[in-house]
């Protein structure tokens, strides 16, 4: 299981950090990513980091976020910086891609989701 927290509601050029932890599971040797979704829209994929810690960004962030992870403490991150609001969304970890590409493929774990308002 996964849980995310970290969520809020900040100004436009504030900062905030997702952090999303794991029970059940360890994130040693496993890929895992955030991704975002805003009600209407498809669902988007923010961050990825490989089982072997190379990340990978959307285009549209600008170097604005940075991806991370503590496998000691079984916990990764997301720290946006210079948030806009267009980044309001619910942000979901996700670890285990099954098959497809990161950001629109199938995930095995997946947790519930933390709102970050921008305005």
């Amino acid at each position: 299981q996964l849980v995310e927290s970290g969520g809020g509601s900040v100004q436009p050029g504030g900062s905030l950090r997702l952090s999303c932890t794991a029970s059940g599971m360890t994130f040693d040797h496993r890929d895992m990513a955030w991704l975002r979704q805003v009600p209407g829209k498809g669902r988007e994929g923010v961050a990825y980091m490989s089982a072997f810690g190379d990340p990978i960004y959307a285009d549209f962030l600008k170097g604005r976020f940075i991806i991370s992870r503590d496998n000691a403490k079984n916990v990764f991150h997301l720290q946006m910086n210079n948030l806009e609001p267009e980044d309001s969304a619910t942000y979901y970890c996700v670890s285990v891609l099954e098959r497809g590409n990161w950001k629109k493929g199938e995930w095995m774990y997946w947790g519930r989701g933390t709102q970050v308002t921008v305005s």
